[in-house]
């Protein structure tokens, strides 16, 4: 199963720390995924989510509005491999 994780914002200093985090996570878990930005107002605003950063894990907002640690990354991760 590909997994595809998108984190949503602007690009502003959260969204930019959010990413990392992602990346920090799949490498503490040694998965691959493929991690997407997403700057667009109108995309963001169709996965219903109204403050960013979020992050869309295959489809499914998982997250919003705060910068979660690596830590709480790889709980959400660990449901959706699992």
């Amino acid at each position: 199963m590909e997994l595809i994780i998108k984190v949503l914002g602007s690009g502003c200093k959260n969204c930019i720390t959010l990413t990392e985090n992602v990346h920090t996570a799949l490498s503490e878990m040694n998965l691959e995924a493929t991690v997407v930005k997403v700057t667009e107002l109108s995309e963001i605003v169709g996965y219903g989510v109204m403050s960013t950063p979020a992050i869309v894990v295959n489809e499914k907002v998982v997250s919003y509005g705060r910068v979660l640690k690596p830590k709480e990354i790889i709980k959400i991760l660990e449901k959706v491999v699992n």
